[in-house]
Parts: C-alpha cells; sequence; structure tokens
C-alpha cells in the first residue's frame, strides 16, 4: 500500500525541497588523518548489518499495543476525555501515539541520511568524510527499518513534526560545514537516542526492542564522530563564532523540547489544541520524558565545548543543567553492550531450537525404526 494511504494527517508536497548552500570540498591528501576518527570509520565498517536479516520480522505485533505502553503514559490519563474512552478508543489512542513517535524517527532518519551526505560533500578533512560516508548507510538502513515496522506492523504514518521540520530545514540551509554536525549529530541525534533508550528500556514487545538496541548501536558511533569534529575545531574559532553556535544549540533544544508533546495526536482525536496543548505540558510521564531526552545532548554539548553562560541557563530554565556531568562514554558502551547481549540471547535461543529439532528428528527416526 502506498505510504500516502497510510498517513493519519494530510504529509504535505513530497519531495519537501531544502535549497542548498555551502562549498562542496575535495581534498587530495590521501594518507593523512587521525588515529581516532580513522579507527572509528574502521569501526563503521565492521558493523554494517542487514536490517532484513538481523532483526527478526516474523515476531508478531498488536498494531493496538506495538510498544506495550502503559495507561499512565498517556497524556489524557485521568482527564474527562479518558473517562469517556471506551477500551477500544484506548487501542485506537496507543495505535496512534506508537506510530506519532515511531514516524517522528522515520523522518528523523531520512533528514540524518541528508545530513551526513552533506558532510561527506562539505567536511574539509577525507578522513570525516570516510566516516560520514559509513554513516549515510548506516542511516539508510535505519529509515528502511522504521519504515518496514510502520508499513508492515503498525498500518500508520504521522508527517513530520512542525518543529523537527524547522531544525532540519535550518541545518541544512546553513552554509557553514560543521553546522550539519551540530543540528543533526549533535541535536537530533543526542535527543534520538535517549528517545530510543526510553523505549526499548522500557518496551516488553520483542521486536521494537530489537529495532532500537540495533539502531542504537549504531548511532552511539554517529554521536562519537560529532563530538571528536567538533570538538577539534571549536578549539579554533572565535568567541564570536562559538557564541553563534551556542544560539543555534539554545533554540534548537526549544525547538526539541516542544517537538515531543504528541499533540498531534490528541487533535486526532477531537481534543481542542488549546486543551491538547494543556494536556501535553501538564503530563507528569511527559514531564519526565522530555527532561530524560536532554540526557545525551546536554553532556555533548558541553563536551565539545559549546557552554558559555547563556547556554548555561537556557538548560537551568529547561531544568537540565546538571545533566551535562553525564558519562556519555558510559552511555555509549551501555548501548553497545545491551545489542550484543540482545543478539548472544536470540542466537543462542535459536541453536538450542535447532538442537532439540535434531534430537526429536533423532528420536523420531529411532521409533520409526
Amino acid at each position: 500500500m502506498p505510504t500516502y494511504d497510510l498517513y493519519a494527517t494530510e504529509p504535505g508536497d513530497s519531495p519537501w525541497q531544502v535549497p542548498a548552500t555551502g562549498d562542496a570540498r575535495f581534498n587530495w591528501e590521501y594518507d593523512d588523518g587521525r588515529d581516532r576518527l580513522l579507527a572509528l570509520y574502521q569501526k563503521g565498517k565492521d558493523k554494517q548489518w542487514d536490517g532484513q536479516k538481523r532483526i527478526d520480522w516474523d515476531l508478531e505485533v498488536d498494531p493496538y499495543d506495538p510498544l506495550g505502553t502503559p495507561d499512565e503514559a498517556m497524556s489524557l490519563y485521568g482527564t474527562k476525555h479518558w473517562a469517556k474512552f471506551t477500551d477500544r478508543d484506548k487501542a485506537e489512542l496507543r495505535r496512534h501515539y506508537a506510530s506519532w513517535q515511531f514516524s517522528q524517527f522515520l523522518h528523523g532518519e531520512q533528514g540524518a541520511m541528508i545530513c551526513a551526505a552533506r558532510i561527506v560533500e562539505s567536511v574539509p578533512d577525507l578522513d570525516a568524510k570516510f566516516y560520514s560516508a559509513t554513516q549515510t548507510m548506516d542511516e539508510a538502513r535505519h529509515a528502511e527499518i522504521y519504515g518496514r515496522f510502520l508499513h508492515e506492523k503498525v498500518g500508520m504514518l504521522y508527517p513530520i513534526n512542525d518543529n523537527l521540520q524547522s531544525l532540519l530545514g535550518d541545518t541544512l540551509r546553513d552554509s557553514r560545514w560543521d553546522m550539519p554536525y551540530l543540528g543533526m549529530q549533535v541535536l537530533i541525534e543526542g535527543l534520538a537516542l535517549a528517545a530510543f533508550g526510553m523505549i526499548r528500556d522500557t518496551t516488553d514487545k520483542p521486536l521494537p526492542k530489537q529495532i532500537l538496541a540495533y539502531v542504537m548501536q549504531d548511532e552511539a558511533r554517529h554521536v562519537a564522530f560529532g563530538r571528536m569534529a567538533l570538538r577539534d575545531y571549536y578549539k579554533q574559532l572565535s568567541d564570536a563564532e562559538l557564541r553563534e553556535r551556542e544560539e543555534f544549540v539554545i533554540e534548537g533544544c526549544y525547538l526539541m523540547r516542544d517537538r515531543l508533546r504528541g499533540v498531534e495526536v490528541l487533535r486526532n482525536f477531537g481534543i481542542p489544541a488549546a486543551e491538547a496543548d494543556e494536556y501535553s505540558e501538564q503530563s507528569e510521564f511527559l514531564a519526565l520524558f522530555r527532561k530524560l531526552l536532554f540526557s545525551r545532548i546536554v553532556p555533548c554539548v558541553k563536551d565539545i565545548g559549546l557552554w558559555g553562560k547563556r547556554l548555561q541557563q537556557a538548560y537551568v530554565d529547561m531544568g537540565v543543567l546538571e545533566l551535562g556531568d553525564s558519562s556519555l562514554d558510559l552511555l555509549m558502551a551501555q548501548d553497545e553492550e545491551i545489542a550484543e547481549k540482545l543478539d548472544a540471547e536470540r542466537f543462542a535461543a535459536e541453536e538450542q531450537e535447532r538442537v532439540a529439532e535434531v534430537e526429536g528428528a533423532i528420536e523420531a527416526g529411532g521409533i520409526a525404526s
């Protein structure tokens, strides 16, 4: 079925065209590069995988509860509207929320693919071009996987959120070569990693858990790439140039914070816009969710050298300044370990099934003889 037939609301014109600015940069030095970045490039090559084969697509998914979302996580929970909902209404609401969340993941991954391709084109260093080429493939795989999950398992998509689209547009229109790094690698990827992790660690549904764990294994490398490249570059910038980047981060963080409220879903259920905004703002679960979403962004921003007073004050206002002391290296190591552990458990279970099948066949052959 064509994707347009599955959208819950009108997605707007396609393709969305963003005018490109900035230079394409060639580098004729082919035998020089940073060891850390070349090691990450090697890891990017070694860790390529096929989403059609690594993920068990035969796992069943209930489209009306794809993630095992508890009632308390719904922003309508405890309101007058919730009291009037039938069980069927609540199931449909879960489906819409899961569709909305994974649709934003899907659109974000397409944006990441385009930004990674822009980095290949515009970054001056060849080692960074090499790694970003592997990331472009990673992001294509992620978009493929999220698209398949939404088409085959949920059967519904949502258009890109306005705030996410705005940040993507700002990132791609900027002519400075470091801005796709800052907008995508730090802000959008950092936020996505935190959102992926929260769902990965709370869902009891095996297929979305697999998808998120494997995607996060890739994304941990991408954030590391952005940190390495920007940390080196930002040491060379003037205070004025750093303040410009900090203003971009502040605006982007506010956009991202306001992105993850899901008011589009509530409006689809006939909730007036003002009420939808109020319920989303008052939801204790969503307030905690939005705060934790910055667990990857704030320490990364601090690590790359953007930590002026205005930026710190913005994080104070958002209630996330203390997240700057989190260890990104520890979080990324955990992402790697979770994916590898999931693989080990899956393959051990499959091996046991094969052994049992062989033993059963041998036993059946003995009885027959």
